[in-house]
């Protein structure tokens, strides 16, 4: 077993990889993304303790779009803006509009990055993002930029996922090479205090976890694979893994085998915030929206 640890700098995230490796999945990514739609519709069902009616929603890390169907059927009067980082996701969630939706225009498609927003300041009354924030390099910097593109007395909502997320398959991983395979994902203590230090007020967080289970591990990284959830880390394995260790990596996750299945852990932290309902200063640069930026007709 190789105990060396990774330095923090290993699991920094190669969003051009990561952005690919999304874009690639889109056409098989609603096949196999059960806990994603049910994160989302519990996610969205906190909606119902919350009295907000916003009418410019920013649909942050939207996928293929099932969140943004959630919403526009919550608020029918709202426009929603769906950004996502790879343009094959947009493509995807564009192409399950029907012609009456396309024709009332109440949705944007939009490629960006969740870091660096290409919206103007103060420009949305809330942003609902289902676990894509596990993919920035910086967490202050995506919660910085919500704080700047909500209006005062804007709603931020979202859930990402915690540190014992795939804890089965990073153990396993560790006994066969010293690369990094899974993401590191951020406590949710953690978050609250980045939202703090974004400047938001009333932060609220909790968690649970979410048990899948698999009769192998080449499962469980087929459905990885599909769902576009490949090693971006800066610290992965140059080049294809070879046999050897994944034989290695085989052989550890046994030891979690139960009841003739493999678990797949995951955690799934949940939060919201609120801006003050007077405006703060700048903490970024807007830009208007839309312009110069990559959307999908």
């Amino acid at each position: 077993m190789n105990n060396s640890a990774p330095d923090a700098n290993a699991y920094r995230v190669d969003k051009k990889r990561m952005s690919t490796s999304f874009g690639a999945a889109a056409a098989s990514y609603d096949q196999v993304a059960v806990l994603q739609r049910e994160v989302a519709k519990r996610l969205a069902d906190r909606l119902d303790l919350i009295k907000i009616t916003p009418l410019q929603i920013l649909d942050a890390g939207s996928g293929t779009g099932y969140c943004s169907g959630l919403l526009a059927q919550r608020y029918p009067k709202a426009r929603i803006i769906a950004l996502d980082i790879a343009y094959g996701m947009l493509q995807t969630a564009r192409g399950k509009l029907s012609w009456w939706e396309r024709v009332r225009g109440r949705q944007d498609h939009v490629c960006g990055d969740i870091e660096s927003l290409p919206l103007a300041d103060a420009s949305v009354d809330m942003v609902f993002s289902s676990l894509a924030i596990q993919w920035c390099h910086d967490l202050d910097s995506a919660l910085r930029e919500f704080r700047r593109v909500l209006k005062p007395g804007g709603l931020v909502m979202f859930a990402t996922l915690g540190p014992d997320t795939l804890r089965e398959l990073r153990t396993s991983w560790a006994a066969a090479d010293a690369h990094t395979h899974v993401s590191l994902f951020i406590d949710m203590h953690d978050i609250g205090d980045g939202l703090m230090r974004a400047g938001f007020a009333d932060p609220v967080m909790d968690a649970e976890h979410f048990t899948l289970t698999y009769p192998d591990a080449n499962l469980l990284m087929r459905d990885l694979k599909q769902l576009g959830s490949r090693n971006a880390t800066a610290g992965r394995a140059p080049g294809l893994t070879g046999k050897g260790k994944l034989n290695v990596m085989r052989g550890a996750y046994e030891r979690f085998r139960r009841d003739g299945h493999l678990p797949a852990t995951y955690e799934v932290a949940y939060g919201h915030a609120w801006t003050p309902l007077a405006p703060a200063p700048s903490v970024g640069i807007g830009k208007p929206f839309p312009v110069a930026i990559k959307t999908v007709k």
